[in-house]
């Protein structure tokens, strides 16, 4: 079955006795027991929603995953992997990730003994070389978050079996329709879902899926003891926003590369980060590893005095956080979403004050490019 038709089927259920197509939101936090000792499958809600069951199994069934995790935000998802580890152990982490990412690692997860080494991913080598005897696991963005860093997922996936290594690969740039990290070697996937898995900017939740049956028992325990899970009716509108996360996505797409061919001609734009540009340098790393490039587009004016102008002139594409909506959006990510990373660590990453991180909705692109040219100009 193609993924465009397993995207519309998430939530149709065959068997379900009413006949509903829509999944039925169990607003339910506790069940009834027909007997003594006896249960129907569910009990409490934190530990299994019938609702919040058919977003798992979806996003497991997408992902090509054993099972699938749903959440209350992308931030717990990724909470809920960390508690995998124990005090003493080593992560290696890209060095150019989203802010709430190295906030959590630096300012929780620090004070619990795990230690982290911030590498750039896309140099396979280098992540070779700060492997020790203490190391767990390897984390990735790839995309990367803001500056669209493309990590070969195949080749640090080798790098992880070999050293013993788990593979952690944020896939919320990208989703399922673009790229399956899982099929690439990965061993477990979060999403950020309130971003394109949702797709409407009007609710807040994250998925984790894992490759092994094993790790999965572990991660269920996790999330029944600690109990950060979605509720019904945010997995009841998550699996409607998923039907149609591949139209939403392709359109994106389009209008992404348009954009950006536009940026790059645009004399007050320095530089254009997407990799949809045949002369980005992870181009034909994306062609091998993906289906496709997304909708993201980060850029750099040429003077960091514009921003403000751009940021507060448009009309059509709207300054706020958040990104993969139908919504164009644009961030100042120095400010907004990377704004716990010191200074110094920035900028020496190229994330400067003169970076724009545009999340291409699906507008009609004309609209779009006339509203950037009416700021730029």
């Amino acid at each position: 079955m193609k993924f465009e038709t397993r995207c519309v089927q998430v939530g149709v259920s065959k068997t379900e006795q009413t006949g509903s197509i829509s999944t039925p939101i169990y607003q339910t936090a506790t069940f009834r027991h027909p007997g003594l000792g006896m249960t129907t499958g569910y009990d409490y809600s934190r530990s299994g929603n019938p609702t919040r069951e058919q977003l798992e199994k979806a996003i497991a069934n997408l992902e090509q995953g054993s099972k699938g995790f749903a959440f209350a935000s992308g931030m717990a998802a990724f909470d809920a992997v960390l508690r995998l580890f124990n005090p003493g152990d080593h992560l290696i982490v890209s060095d150019d990730l989203y802010g709430g990412t190295y906030r959590i690692l630096e300012h929780i997860y620090s004070k619990t003994g795990l230690s982290v080494t911030y590498v750039d991913t896309t140099d396979v080598k280098e992540v070779g070389r700060v492997v020790s005897s203490n190391t767990k696991a390897i984390i990735i963005e790839t995309p990367s978050n803001p500056l669209m860093k493309i990590t070969d997922i195949q080749a640090v996936a080798k790098l992880a079996k070999k050293s013993n290594l788990m593979l952690i690969v944020d896939n919320t740039f990208m989703t399922p329709y673009w790229q399956c990290p899982l099929t690439l070697g990965a061993d477990i996937v979060i999403h950020s879902a309130t971003k394109y898995l949702g797709g409407h900017n009007d609710l807040v939740a994250g998925l984790a899926v894992v490759k092994d049956k094993g790790l999965g028992e572990q991660l269920y325990f996790i999330q029944n003891s600690v109990g950060s899970i979605l509720g019904p009716q945010d997995s009841w509108l998550l699996l409607r926003g998923m039907k149609t996360l591949s139209v939403r996505l392709e359109k994106s797409q389009q209008n992404a590369l348009e954009i950006a061919l536009w940026l790059k001609e645009h004399p007050k734009v320095s530089k254009v980060y997407y990799p949809g540009l045949v002369e980005h340098p992870g181009y034909e790393l994306m062609k091998k590893n993906s289906n496709g490039f997304g909708g993201m587009v980060s850029f750099d004016v040429v003077d960091s005095a514009l921003v403000e102008k751009v940021l507060f002139s448009l009309e059509l594409i709207t300054f706020a956080e958040s990104l993969g909506g139908v919504e164009s959006l644009i961030t100042y990510p120095v400010k907004q979403t990377h704004a716990d990373i010191p200074q110094e660590i920035r900028e020496s990453k190229g994330l400067t004050n003169r970076l724009l991180r545009l999340s291409v909705g699906i507008e009609h692109v004309n609209d779009l490019i006339d509203d950037l040219d009416q700021v730029l100009s």
